[in-house]
């Protein structure tokens, strides 16, 4: 086993823990995507398989919400409110800047402008409890044990291709939305 390995460096931890919430992400839409309309359809911004949103919030809820463990209540009211505020701002700046939408509520009862609504800021705060009780302490668990079956050599290897893919893929995908290829 490898003494050393990637989690021991913090910002490193982030990006993959980044990665593989991304990855998840998609996954989930993907699921969600094919119950609700029966079949496989590509959902989110990028060509590949992430939807960065779910990396995104996945990284605040680390870095900002692991201290409201064990406050629930606090988690679920503030992770609803940033994630409900943070999700609207996402939609409107792919809107403003894209002209793409990747979700639209206007059909859910007390939404905002479509972007939003009271629904999705409920599931958000239930998501942040599950997620900082048992979701991330599961996968950091996780992570750790097949880490030190990797040499170190092989993880920052792996992390920097990931990185590379993933800027080329957003790159690539900026171009495809502004039309400029």
């Amino acid at each position: 086993m490898s003494s050393k390995k990637l989690l021991d460096n913090k910002f490193y931890k982030i990006i993959l823990y980044f990665f593989i919430y991304a990855f998840l992400g998609w996954a989930l839409e993907t699921l969600y995507a094919i119950y609700d309309v029966g079949y496989f359809y590509k959902r989110g911004f990028l060509y590949g398989p992430i939807c960065p949103i779910y990396g995104y919030g996945a990284i605040i809820l680390i870095l900002f919400f692991s201290n409201y463990k064990k406050n629930s209540f606090k988690l679920f009211i503030y992770a609803g409110f940033i994630f409900s505020a943070f999700e609207y701002f996402v939609s409107y700046f792919l809107d403003a800047c894209f002209k793409i939408k990747c979700w639209d509520y206007s059909n859910k009862f007390f939404n905002l402008n479509g972007r939003i609504s009271i629904f999705f800021s409920i599931i958000w705060g239930i998501i942040a409890i599950l997620f900082v009780n048992k979701v991330h302490p599961f996968i950091e668990k996780n992570v750790n044990k097949i880490l030190d079956y990797i040499p170190i050599k092989l993880q920052n290897l792996l992390l920097y291709t990931f990185v590379f893919i993933f800027i080329t893929d957003t790159i690539l995908s900026c171009i495809k939305y502004l039309n400029l290829g």
